[in-house]
């Protein structure tokens, strides 16, 4: 129920195939007043689950990950959404910051200044919360008015465009994802073919300095000046995958401005 003094929030997914870890993501927003979940055709438990747990479920083809975030947004019945993946949670302390946030009504009206919030994600890889580096603190902007923000149209990486003051809350959002290594490494090759076919759609060109100044620049700020060399192994491995997949990333882009030429 929606407390008298509280902006009625909607819980918002997309899904595909995610039903070893939807249970726990979706008690994990339950404060919620509503949770949507859009579903691109899973071959898994996801659907079931998803109604199980009282979220109201919506079939819609894949658009890419902006476009189809954005879609989901506009299903939710209240303006202000809370954006998460069925790999994450949100925890106690970040639980009791939103309905903190979301009980001061004068800053979450359009004439307030307020109209998103952002918070940490604590990524779990190969078994350790990363705490520095490229995984942390991860600032994440997931909490918005939907009349004043909106998912970014990028295909990957995509981003909320908000409008007006941002704020920042406390407590983690957590990344629980339980991929194994080889999968990670699948998908960062994804990434980067998308990641690439982005840049130079938008006029972007690739040079021998990114192939040698993109990896290197990278390490030293998220292993050095980041502390990530504080997260052990795990944390190396996290800084070199990105580094490989910035990597992969222009020389794919190469490959494609050769292809065009």
């Amino acid at each position: 129920m929606t407390s008298a003094n509280r902006v009625p929030l909607s819980a918002v997914l997309i899904t595909r195939n995610a039903a070893s870890q939807l249970a726990e993501c979706l008690a994990s927003v339950a404060f919620c007043d509503e949770i949507i979940v859009v579903d691109s055709a899973s071959e898994d438990a996801t659907t079931a689950i998803a109604g199980g747990c009282g979220a109201r479920v919506i079939q819609s083809d894949w658009r890419g990950f902006g476009p189809q975030k954005q879609f989901a947004v506009e299903q939710a019945s209240h303006d202000w959404v809370l954006c998460i993946d069925a790999d994450e949670r949100v925890s106690e302390r970040l639980r009791e910051s939103i309905l903190a946030a979301l009980s001061a009504p004068a800053r979450c009206v359009p004439s307030g200044t307020v109209t998103a919030y952002r918070f940490a994600r604590c990524n779990r890889f190969m078994g350790r919360y990363l705490k520095h580096g490229e995984g942390y603190p991860d600032w994440s902007l997931r909490l918005f008015d939907r009349r004043r923000a909106r998912w970014s149209d990028d295909a990957v990486h995509e981003k909320v465009l908000a409008t007006g003051d941002i704020g920042t809350l406390q407590g983690d959002l957590l990344h629980e994802s339980a991929e194994s290594l080889e999968t990670y490494l699948s998908k960062q090759n994804r990434y980067s073919t998308l990641a690439a076919d982005a840049a130079l759609a938008r006029g972007e060109r690739a040079t021998v300095w990114h192939l040698l100044l993109s990896p290197a620049l990278r390490f030293i700020k998220f292993y050095f000046l980041r502390l990530g060399l504080l997260d052990g192994i795990p944390g190396l491995v996290h800084i070199l995958v990105g580094c490989t997949a910035s990597f992969a990333k222009y020389a794919k882009m190469f490959q494609f401005q050769r292809r065009d030429q």
